[in-house]
């Protein structure tokens, strides 16, 4: 009996510990979720600055628009995977690669590169892959968002000097308000030319005719760097985001299952330890019983 109260006791210490884990994780996740979508408010002001800037350029611009496709083109295809380096957060990447290749075989082109965010994820795709994939690092802060997007930058850039790509998309999961995330897509480059028509034909919010300083092709190009770093920072921190919701998931559903597993550690434990104690009074009874039963019989000489 000692020992089973023993064993019991040795569980529920374990639980309460896992619990405090879980419960210091789920505090990590919240807060990680705060840090980032403030980072996605802070861009907004500056996004609305680039999209102006551009809306400019572009109304500046006296080049022809280049004539529509009639008939899909096959591309060279490039496509980056934000998933995640840590565990603990459900399918995550599981349920983002599927959508990413059901998405990829529907488009007019073959999937020539891709470039994994996180280990992960990476292990993932290297199963629907041509080529080997690209492992490219998940940022544990917003501060390092920057460096991600700089290195996406640069690898993007080589490759279609290369000719290794001509079409770049993202894929990425996005936040919802209620914890949740949803799997998500958007091209990249060439720039929508929907979005650039739209930008044309876009109303500038002051009376005042904007004016471009320096030459227009320079000040284009430089604007166009800013809107695809925006676009990047923003899709990373979106990812990052829903990671953490998941975790933040994850772990309400394990400090659940804990608390259920040491509420029934707890009444196994006061339900042996009160058989022990009436084993231990059964004994003293006994015992008194017995004492008196003997104290009333006449001694022999």
């Amino acid at each position: 009996m000692s020992g089973n109260l023993q064993n019991l006791q040795r569980k529920i210490a374990g639980a309460a510990d896992l619990e405090g884990v879980v419960r210091s994780m789920k505090a990590l996740a919240a807060s990680s979720i705060g840090q980032y979508e403030r980072a996605l408010q802070s861009l907004d002001d500056y996004y609305r600055t680039v999209e102006l800037g551009l809306a400019a350029c572009i109304r500046e611009a006296t080049t022809a628009p280049p004539v529509p496709r009639m008939l899909p083109k096959p591309v060279l295809i490039g496509a980056i995977i934000f998933g995640s380096d840590q565990g603990l957060v459900g399918s995550f990447n599981e349920v983002l690669l599927e959508y990413a290749r059901h998405t990829l075989d529907a488009l007019p082109g073959e999937a020539r590169k891709i470039w994994a965010s996180g280990e992960r994820m990476q292990a993932l795709a290297t199963h629907i892959a041509p080529t080997d994939v690209g492992l490219l690092s998940v940022p544990t802060s917003v501060r390092e968002i920057a460096r991600l997007v700089g290195q996406v930058l640069v690898d993007v850039e080589a490759s279609i000097e290369k000719g290794e790509v001509e079409d770049i998309y993202l894929f990425y999961n996005h936040p919802h308000s209620d914890s949740t995330y949803e799997c998500t897509s958007k091209r990249l480059l060439p720039i929508d030319r929907l979005w650039e028509m739209s930008l044309k034909t876009k109303p500038w919010p002051t009376k005042t005719h904007p004016q471009i300083v320096g030459e227009l092709t320079a000040t284009l190009e430089a604007l166009i760097r800013e809107y695809l770093f925006v676009l990047i920072f923003r899709t990373c921190a979106e990812s990052l985001a829903s990671e953490n919701a998941s975790r933040l998931a994850a772990m309400q559903r394990a400090e659940k299952n804990i608390e259920d597993i040491l509420e029934d550690l707890n009444r196994k434990f006061h339900r042996l330890r009160q058989e022990a104690i009436d084993e231990e009074l059964f004994d003293v009874i006994s015992g008194y019983e017995a004492l008196a039963k003997n104290a009333g019989k006449p001694r022999v000489e």
